[in-house]
């Protein structure tokens, strides 16, 4: 984790704090300031699924400039410390919108978590309930949709523990893919099971 100086990246548009464990906050990427340590984490090994392994920050820059024209990107803080990344998405301007019948208040996400400097137990499954949280936190958005990719297990186990249902397997250009959706009630039924 590292932590981001630059004041122009610091407007907060979540926070959460998680009893026990510490404080969680959402603003928007920087790309002036954010994509070198992003290129960092997606050229780990455990990120091989984000599918930009061996690119170069150029490369990543020039994805995260396409990216940026039909989604929103947000840096993850934990106790100020920058930790994980999101990507949100509308599935209609989206590739994976050609694979179901898109309803009006579904919305696509991506997450990347930063390597640990000292594990937290159940860091992941923290972020990813901030990140849920922040999702349904937005009153147009009904149902969260993914599409990770079939050999990544622990994102699997994530996405069961919060209420994703599984549909399908659907074959991307780029991967062989779980097709899940999950609603707020799916959502919450399976935080009360957790």
């Amino acid at each position: 984790m590292t932590t981001n100086t630059n004041p122009t990246a610091q407007t907060v548009v979540f926070q959460k704090e998680v009893l026990q464990t510490g404080l969680f906050e959402l603003r928007p990427i920087d790309p002036e300031t954010d994509l070198e340590l992003v290129h960092q984490w997606v050229n780990l090994d455990y990120a091989v699924y984000w599918g930009m392994t061996g690119f170069s920050l150029e490369e990543v820059k020039t994805a995260y400039q396409n990216i940026l024209k039909h989604s929103k990107v947000y840096m993850g803080l934990f106790n100020s410390e920058t930790a994980f990344l999101l990507e949100c998405y509308n599935p209609s301007e989206d590739l994976i919108g050609n694979y179901y019948t898109v309803d009006k208040g579904d919305k696509g996400m991506h997450i990347l978590v930063a390597p640990a400097k000292t594990p937290i137990k159940n860091f992941t499954w923290n972020v990813f309930t901030v990140i849920m949280d922040f999702l349904f936190s937005h009153a147009d958005v009904k149902r969260i949709v993914v599409e990770p990719d079939v050999r990544n297990d622990k994102i699997h186990l994530l996405n069961q523990k919060a209420g994703f249902e599984y549909q399908k397997i659907i074959e991307l250009p780029h991967k062989t893919a779980h097709l899940a959706f999950c609603t707020q009630e799916h959502y919450h039924n399976a935080l009360q099971k957790s």
